[in-house]
């Protein structure tokens, strides 16, 4: 979810298929994966954005898991587990999945392009 600069709150999501190995990507619905991907690239550069969050659920039983990044300074930081768990637990009284929460990983940012590394 993202906030924008004109209050408006907006979502995406996507369903992708990972694969270890081979090593592989799937995208399921190719238009759902390109407005996640513009929310996104809006977020990070963000003068049209005022905060966002991206949640990785998996969808795989018998335990379903759940982690989360908040962007801030252009970039993806690891949620606080508490504050996700209390995000993805189901209402009361409703049938849905509940999810293990677990701490998401550090994510390097490498430098944009081989121009904005200093020249010697």
């Amino acid at each position: 979810m993202a906030h924008r600069t004109d209050d408006a709150f907006v979502t995406g999501r996507t369903d992708l298929s990972i694969g270890i190995e081979p090593l592989r990507l799937a995208v399921l619905d190719e238009d759902e994966f390109c407005a996640l991907r513009m929310l996104l690239v809006f977020a990070l550069e963000g003068s049209t954005m005022r905060s966002a969050v991206l949640v990785a659920t998996t969808a795989a039983e018998p335990n379903p898991r759940a982690c989360g990044w908040s962007v801030r300074d252009g970039w993806l930081h690891p949620l606080d587990t508490d504050d996700l768990q209390a995000a993805v637990m189901p209402c009361p009284d409703v049938a849905a999945v509940e999810r293990e929460v677990y701490p998401a990983p550090v994510l390097i940012q490498l430098p944009d392009s081989d121009e904005e590394a200093p020249h010697a």
